[in-house]
């Protein structure tokens, strides 16, 4: 095990780490300075997706994890999986998730 190293933008964000085990991961924010986007040197890659509140609303990566998420009247995040996403009915709640994966800030990267 090595030493865990980290390097940071000018807004604090993560954007590199070296873990314990020698892995490396690179990392992208948006301009909200949410992730949006990262990587590792062993080819696994995440992305997250977020709504014009800034909530998150989709995450998926490369091993086949794919998480959707909506909020209640309170604002509480509900987990959805991608089957129960396809089985709601196509009800203007459906239509306005997918306009909001759609129209997420995924690619508003700020350069590192």
């Amino acid at each position: 095990m090595s030493k865990v190293i980290k390097e940071y933008d000018s807004n604090h964000n993560i954007i590199f780490i070296k873990d314990s085990d020698g892995v490396k991961w690179w990392n992208k924010y948006n301009k909200n300075n949410q992730i949006v986007y990262g990587k590792s040197d062993r080819k696994f890659e995440f992305w997250y997706y977020y709504d014009e509140e800034n909530r998150e609303i989709h995450f998926k990566n490369t091993i086949g994890a794919e998480y959707f998420y909506k909020y209640d009247k309170n604002g509480d995040q509900i987990k959805i999986t991608e089957q129960e996403f396809k089985q709601i009915e196509r009800t203007k709640e459906r239509q306005e998730l997918y306009l909001n994966i759609k129209n997420s800030n995924r690619f508003e990267l700020i350069d590192i």
